[in-house]
């Protein structure tokens, strides 16, 4: 995330969270008091969110040195410091619970992205993420993945085009559909479709989609589609409710991109 997207993030997380003030800490820490702290990792997992991190101190004027920290993407094991700085105790401790938030949170994301890549290693298929993201937080989240190993999918409606089910019944059939769509893409825009069967899929073959996603189709139904789609250029892409206990089967049918939203909607937070 650019700088000033991130600062806005953090000065509305600080309004939510601070408000008028930390009363607790205003009446107990001395003004003047400062203090070094520690980021220290309970758990082996994958970095990210450093930056954000580190933002919230700065949005308090904790006037922050000796500032020591792991770079996002980096691996950690249990017992590993992540950062170490000192500051101002007060704003230290004000801004400790959003800067733990953003660190724990995107650390998952990355965490679980890395666990998912691991699982596939040695086959072609990427992992990729959806657009199933926490609102505000998708630039973040789709970093995370990035640090994590991954590939990110679209960004947003605005940057690629994905026919879905409910597109195709609207435009009445996945030729239909693909022919509309085609009119508004220009030639660097590839168009996707969403396929539950293997019909639908050479339908979508004959209509001329660049990229197929493969909708909650069992292994042998995928296997099938990868052979019926070979020798063409379309992309593979599956998706629905994969695990990290199938997604090695998903690999092993041929496909080439994974999509998985429990990337970013429930990663569980870095300890």
């Amino acid at each position: 995330m650019s700088a000033k997207p991130l600062a806005r993030l953090v000065r509305k997380a600080l309004e939510e969270d601070v408000g008028l003030g930390d009363l607790t800490t205003n009446l107990t820490v001395p003004d003047d008091a400062r203090c070094t702290a520690t980021l220290v990792a309970k758990a082996a997992g994958v970095l990210s969110g450093i930056g954000a991190f580190r933002a919230v101190f700065d949005r308090l004027k904790t006037k922050v040195k000796g500032w020591d920290a792991m770079a996002d993407g980096t691996a950690f094991r249990a017992g590993d410091s992540i950062a170490r700085f000192t500051g101002g105790t007060r704003a230290v401790l004000t801004g400790e619970r959003t800067a733990m938030n953003f660190v724990q949170h995107l650390s998952g994301v990355a965490t679980l992205t890395a666990e998912f890549v691991a699982a596939v290693k040695g086959l072609d298929a990427t992992i990729c993420d959806t657009r199933k993201t926490t609102p505000l937080l998708r630039d973040s989240e789709k970093a995370a993945v990035l640090h994590g190993g991954g590939s990110n999918h679209r960004h947003a409606l605005y940057d690629g085009m994905l026919i879905k089910e409910n597109h195709i019944a609207a435009a009445g059939g996945i030729t239909e559909a693909i022919e509309k769509v085609s009119q508004g893409a220009h030639h660097l825009m590839k168009i996707e479709v969403e396929v539950r069967s293997l019909d639908e899929l050479e339908e979508a073959l004959k209509a001329g989609a660049d990229v197929i996603m493969l909708d909650n189709m069992g292994l042998d139904t995928m296997a099938a589609a990868v052979d019926v789609a070979g020798g063409s250029s379309v992309l593979l892409e599956a998706s629905g409710n994969i695990s990290l206990d199938t997604v090695r089967a998903v690999a092993e049918t041929g496909v080439h991109i994974i999509s998985v939203g429990a990337l970013t909607h429930s990663a569980p937070s870095a300890d």
